[in-house]
């Protein structure tokens, strides 16, 4: 079965997961469990970017902390069909320890890997930060010396380092002014053709899924109450819950 998936173009299955936490910490009781995800069930196809969008709180980040296996379902089942995906958060700024520069973040990723000596991973690292945009200048560069836009591009390229096929954009553009913003989308979707990759791509604001996305999730309460491609989702949408947030411009 998951050959055949495999073959027919697909990267991840979320079938009918249902899940969520302890409320409590350590020794809390069974009865303090909260569930947040409801029988969400979908897939993310090869080479496709799928946006989920919904409101803060509606079980985004839950369902993401499941498919990066950070966090159980208690029930239902996640199938990847590459290897395990990487992840870009929203703020890229906590997400670069400010004591190192560009280049040593990039290589971090391959030193841990172990595979590769020194001299390939400079060079594997001096192609990626390349293949971001980030100008030369900016390699020896911390985190604060570095705009978002500049700092987006480095967490996109470790992320990218280690060559996923299959890429979790967290809000990625959400912390950025709407010129930088529309330069990582243009770039993402450059990187998609250049590396052949998936995406699933999480925010609330449906404008920039609408101009990036083949194909959208929309989620309210830790459910699906909708998906379908963008243009028909947006132009014909089902669900009131989704014409809520179309006319909210969330």
């Amino acid at each position: 079965m998951k050959n055949e998936a495999a073959e027919a173009g697909l990267v991840l299955e979320v079938r009918h997961v249902s899940g969520g936490y302890v409320e409590g910490g350590l020794f809390a009781r069974q009865a303090d469990f909260h569930e947040v995800i409801h029988d969400v069930d979908f897939v993310v196809r090869h080479g496709e970017i799928l946006g989920l969008v919904g409101e803060s709180g509606t079980g985004k980040t839950t369902l993401t902390r499941m498919i990066l296996g950070l966090l159980k379902p208690q029930s239902g089942e996640i199938i990847h069909y590459t290897k395990r995906p990487q992840i870009v958060f929203q703020d890229p700024y906590s997400s670069l320890n400010p004591a190192y520069t560009a280049e040593w973040a990039v290589e971090e990723p391959l030193r841990i890997y172990g595979k590769y000596d020194a001299p390939e991973r400079k060079r594997r690292v001096h192609e990626m930060l390349e293949r971001v945009d980030l100008p030369r200048d900016c390699w020896g560069a911390k985190p604060d010396e570095l705009s978002g836009g500049q700092r987006q591009r480095v967490c996109i390229a470790m992320a990218l380092i280690q060559r996923p096929r299959f890429l979790i954009a967290d809000e990625p553009v959400s912390a950025l002014d709407v010129t930088i913003q529309a330069q990582i989308l243009k770039l993402l979707k450059q990187l998609r053709e250049e590396l052949d990759l998936s995406y699933l791509f999480i925010s609330h604001d449906l404008n920039v899924v609408y101009q990036l996305c083949d194909r959208v999730l929309v989620m309210k309460q830790g459910r699906i109450v909708e998906q379908g491609d963008v243009e028909e989702v947006y132009d014909h949408p089902r669900e009131a819950y989704t014409r809520t947030l179309l006319e909210a411009g969330l």
